[in-house]
């Protein structure tokens, strides 16, 4: 049976990703001193990035909103765009029976 691993001390990822940020050694070798895997650093540098930029004024909270309001004025832009190709083929097959050649 499989067990989830016990998760690392707060502390110990804050140290991890604190060297892994001044240091100019790839992160492989930061992973691999440390006892843990590289993706496992790289999964905990986004959460830190992201939790620091929550932290900011203007940070993630902004960002999460401008980011669905993106999402939305593509999904927008999508759909327009699939109206006119809509329309372009009616013109082009209305204008095949209005004027036969």
């Amino acid at each position: 049976m499989f067990t989830m691993p016990k998760p690392y001390p707060k502390e110990f990822r804050r140290d991890v990703i604190a060297v892994a940020r001044r240091s100019d050694a790839p992160l492989r070798q930061i992973a691999q001193d440390f006892g843990i895997s590289e993706t496992c650093l790289q999964r905990w540098m986004k959460v830190a990035d992201r939790e620091e930029s929550a932290d900011r004024p203007g940070g993630a909270a902004a960002d999460t909103g401008e980011a669905a309001e993106l999402r939305e004025a593509r999904k927008r832009i999508r759909v327009l765009e699939q109206e006119a190709e809509v329309m372009r083929r009616a013109v082009g097959y209305l204008s095949q029976h209005v004027n036969p050649k």
